[in-house]
């Protein structure tokens, strides 16, 4: 039996819609964004492991198949952010390093917050996948604020 709700409504009016839409547009951004954010960073958490990374562990680590990581790899080589030497790993430059650090920096403080609030480890790393693309720095900021916070 489906449960009938009543239509949540808005307590406030529309933004404008110039506002309105960059809302819309930061998170556009941040999807298209966030796949080349989760390949960097896998590709240094692999290296950081002791292990080359390999396209075939990248494929086994992000759950695809190994042509999907062969196209990624070819437009993350092309913009700059990993090379490749035949018959070894994938390579970071020192413009995916970056990446690779920016993210994990987003992805430590958005599950530790999550930490905090008593989410679960595994389910607060799950969860940080998601969020630390779509989390302003704004945002990030209040987080590390809250957990320094006395309570």
């Amino acid at each position: 039996m489906a449960l009938k709700h009543k239509p949540v409504r808005r307590e406030e009016p529309l933004p404008d819609a110039d506002v309105h839409s960059e809302g819309f547009r930061q998170t556009r951004e941040a999807r298209r964004s966030a796949l080349v954010e989760d390949y960097v960073e896998l590709i240094a958490d692999l290296i950081e492991d002791g292990n080359e990374a390999r396209q075939v562990d990248i494929a086994a680590r992000l759950g695809v198949a190994q042509p999907t990581v062969a196209k990624m790899l070819t437009r993350l080589c092309a913009d700059g952010l990993v090379s490749r030497k035949p018959y070894r790993g994938v390579f970071l430059t020192d413009s995916g390093r970056k990446v690779a650090e920016e993210s994990r920096i987003r992805h430590q403080t958005v599950e530790a917050f999550l930490r905090s609030l008593g989410v679960s480890a595994e389910t607060a790393r799950i969860d940080a996948e998601g969020i630390e693309h779509h989390v302003s720095a704004e945002t990030l900021e209040a987080f590390r604020k809250a957990m320094i916070a006395p309570r």
